[in-house]
Order: structure tokens, then C-alpha cells, then sequence
């Protein structure tokens, strides 16, 4: 099929700060043939109302987006998949050049890499966290599925949260399946992000990390969490020397964030 339709599916909870321009950019998408579904977890703000203008195929489900990611999988009727979060705004081409990779390329999956925007310094800081691991397979994960191959093996652990983009990744490469990438960015609104928020978010998926998935893929945690595989040391030669200080403001937040999580669950 040369104009597969694509079932985009959004998990939420309380995502009314940015699911209108999260769904407004898929609406926007230079591919039209394209179904959005939202699998919403008992949001108390208007998130329901807010999804209910982009589409009726709007349904509640939890406890967690593992387990929305794979219910709306369920719902789709779309060749492919595209599963990402309420946070994320496409670029208008992000469907069309997913589309044209994945039967270029006979792939299973694609990465679509991300580039962080927000408000306030650590935001900033962030972003330039992510630009490090723009191409690098262990930490970005990919967010466009062939449908088939997604029901194949299961699609997301729901038993993960937090580490789940990673295990689909592994469990994909495990069976064969070829991961390729396209080249736009989609840009992943962070919000106001302060130090100790940031630490407190990663604090929450401790346990699924540390714990559960870890004992799953122990050679894969041991290198994503190595220092100098999330920050190469050509990438600190190249980026990290020209902004000594946002580089060392990633290393401060790293470390908090590392510290608060591995001891949380101890």
C-alpha cells in the first residue's frame, strides 16, 4: 500500500497543558491518512474535552501508558503505528517521512528523534542533555511501529513504566527486526523544569528501572547507564568544552537524578 492509513496513539493523564498543540500538530501532518487515538487514565483536568475536538475515538484505560499504549494498539485499524506521548509536537512531514522510511527500509520500527523545549534554565539544560543522544541507539527508542510485527511480540511490557521504550527496543532487535530512523525532530515540551523536579520524575520510575528492568536486560542497563555511553567522549571534545557550564549543569542534574533514583527503592 502505497497510503497505508497510520493510528496515532496518545496515552494521557492530566495532559490539558499541551494535548491541543500535541494533537493539533498531528492534525497538521502532511499525511492525511492518519486515525488519532487517545487512551486517557482518569484525568481530572479537561483532557477528555480537549481530546474530544481532534477525535471520538477517545477511551479511558489505565493504570499505566504501557498498558494505554497497547489498548490503543488494540483499537487501531492502521498498518502502522505511531505511539508517542501527550508532550510531543510533530513536525508537519513526521508521519509522511515515518511512512516513507519504514517501507524504504523494510524496517519494523523508527526512531524519531527528540529535541527538548521549556521554560527557565534547567529546561535548557535539558535540551542540551538530549542533543547528545541524538543517534544513539541505546538511548533513543523507536515511536513508529509496523502493526503486525508490534502485535508480534507483545508490543510495551505492561509490568514496565518508565524503562518500557527500551525493552520494546530490545525485544524488536532480539527477534530479528530491523530499527531504522528518520531525520526531523519532534520537540518534547519539558515544561518549567527546576533541579528537583527533574530528579523527582525519574525518582518515580526507580523501582521499573532498577529493579525490573535491570534483571530483564542487565547487559543493556549496565551500558545505558555508563556515563560515557550516554556522553561520548568525541561529544564532550565537541560540545561539552564549547558549554563547560551547560555541561556541567548536566552532570550536577544527572548525578542528582541517578542518586535520588537508584536509592529510592532500597
Amino acid at each position: 500500500m502505497n497510503n497505508p492509513l497510520v493510528s496515532v496513539i496518545i496515552p494521557t493523564k492530566n495532559s490539558a497543558r499541551t494535548l491541543e498543540a500535541c494533537l493539533k500538530s498531528v492534525k497538521e501532518q502532511s499525511y492525511k491518512n492518519i486515525e488519532i487515538i487517545v487512551v486517557d487514565n482518569n484525568s481530572t483536568d479537561n483532557t477528555k474535552e480537549i481530546a474530544k475536538k481532534y477525535t471520538d475515538k477517545v477511551f479511558n484505560h489505565g493504570p499505566e501508558r504501557s498498558v494505554q499504549r497497547n489498548y490503543g494498539a488494540k483499537q487501531a485499524a492502521g498498518e502502522y503505528l505511531l505511539i508517542h506521548d501527550s508532550d510531543i509536537y510533530f513536525n508537519v512531514d513526521s508521519v509522511k517521512e515515518c511512512v516513507d522510511v519504514i517501507q524504504r527500509d523494510k524496517a519494523a520500527a523508527i526512531i524519531l528523534p527528540e529535541k527538548s523545549i521549556g521554560i527557565g534554565y534547567w529546561a535548557k539544560v535539558k535540551a542540551f542533555e538530549r542533543s547528545f543522544y541524538v543517534g544513539n541507539d541505546l538511548i533513543e527508542a523507536p515511536r513508529f511501529f509496523d502493526k503486525l510485527i508490534y502485535e508480534k511480540i507483545g508490543g510495551y511490557d505492561e509490568k514496565l513504566t518508565g524503562p518500557e521504550d527500551w525493552d520494546i527496543s530490545i525485544m524488536l532487535r532480539e527477534n530479528g527486526n530491523y530499527i531504522s530512523r528518520i531525520k526531523s525532530s519532534v520537540h518534547h515540551d519539558e515544561g518549567s523544569i527546576n533541579l528537583f523536579g527533574s530528579s523527582k520524575k525519574k525518582k518515580y520510575y526507580a523501582t521499573n528501572v532498577f529493579i525490573s528492568y535491570a534483571k530483564k536486560h542487565p547487559n543493556e542497563f549496565k551500558k545505558q547507564m555508563n556515563f560515557f555511553v550516554r556522553f561520548p567522549l568525541n561529544m564532550i571534545l565537541k560540545k561539552g568544552v564549547l558549554h563547560p557550564i551547560l555541561f556541567g549543569s548536566v552532570i550536577i542534574m544527572k548525578a542528582l537524578e541517578f542518586t535520588n533514583s537508584k536509592y529510592s527503592h532500597e
